[in-house]
């Protein structure tokens, strides 16, 4: 890959991605651009009736901050987004839209836990569905799948998510790590070259124990990519390829390693169902002969 290419920028989100990317990238905006993004997602049918200077007066901010916000979203322009808003707001009139979950309280009972978690959990599934790039999903199952190594990086619960990663790859003939330790992680990443894969998984996209090895990665040689709910954050720089997840709101009892960990693994599935559809003539004959290592190791004797 000829890094100094730009690729083509992705279509604009659909009405339904939108919400799924406000959700996504709030966290990551500048205060001015958050406030534009709170009432876009608060009343998007109100939003899509102002012009960009009315926007700009309701939410104290300027048009510029407005027209910014409106391409962090992935939109060419204000007129973009105001098309899409009232198409969103079409949706959520007709009861598409997905409800707003309600946070979890200290004295919730559990039903209504589970029913909070499970509801939260599908609109965090969905929202990573929706705000998916394919294009640069394609691009980082075909170097997968031709990868000579592949090193996963990740820290605390990333970390997991990586090793669910590696151990369904190694399952159909791919040698793939994923080392816990920072250390070993840069060490590993300074044997990669041209032909080798590295994948960091980082919600935040400033964790910098997984920034690090992708950054000796990438200036190695090796086709990088990023698992990050923040696609702004610095992790970026370094990746040549951005796989963007959802997480459902950080409250007390759900901290973000909680939340952003669905999505993470979401997107873990979609690279190893990709990469095993292309290799599929190895990788059949690979699982097959795993399972029945596995079932031999546990049947009675």
């Amino acid at each position: 890959m000829d890094r100094n290419v730009k690729e083509t920028a992705p279509p604009p989100p659909s009405p339904g991605a939108l919400a799924a990317k406000v959700r996504t990238l709030v966290p990551s905006m500048t205060r001015s651009m958050q406030r534009v993004a709170e009432v876009l997602a608060a009343d998007p049918a109100g939003s899509a009736a102002l012009t960009v200077t009315g926007l700009a007066e309701r939410t104290g901010t300027s048009e510029a901050t407005v027209v910014r916000t409106a391409r962090l979203l992935g939109y060419p322009g204000y007129r973009d987004l105001r098309l899409a808003l009232a198409a969103l707001a079409a949706e959520q009139a007709a009861g598409r839209a997905p409800a707003v979950t309600a946070d979890i309280a200290v004295d919730d009972p559990l039903a209504s836990v589970v029913a909070k978690l499970a509801q939260e959990e599908s609109r965090c599934l969905a929202d990573t569905a929706a705000g998916l790039d394919t294009a640069q999903l394609e691009s980082a199952v075909a170097a997968l799948a031709a990868a000579r190594r592949i090193d996963v990086y990740g820290i605390g619960a990333s970390n997991l998510v990586g090793q669910d990663l590696v151990q369904k790859l190694l399952r159909i003939g791919l040698i793939a790590h994923a080392p816990a330790d920072p250390h070993l992680a840069v060490t590993n990443a300074v044997q990669l070259r041209s032909g080798d894969v590295a994948v960091a998984i980082t919600h935040s996209g400033r964790t910098t124990d997984v920034i690090e090895p992708l950054r000796v990665a990438f200036e190695n040689g090796a086709t990088t990519v990023a698992v990050t709910g923040r696609p702004q954050g610095e992790i970026a720089q370094y990746a040549d390829h951005v796989l963007t997840t959802s997480s459902a709101r950080e409250s007390e009892l759900r901290p973000a390693a909680m939340s952003s960990r669905t999505s993470q693994l979401l997107v873990v599935d979609c690279l190893f169902i990709g990469v095993a559809q292309r290799t599929y003539d190895a990788a059949a004959p690979a699982l097959s002969a795993s399972y029945e290592a596995l079932a031999h190791r546990h049947s009675p004797r």
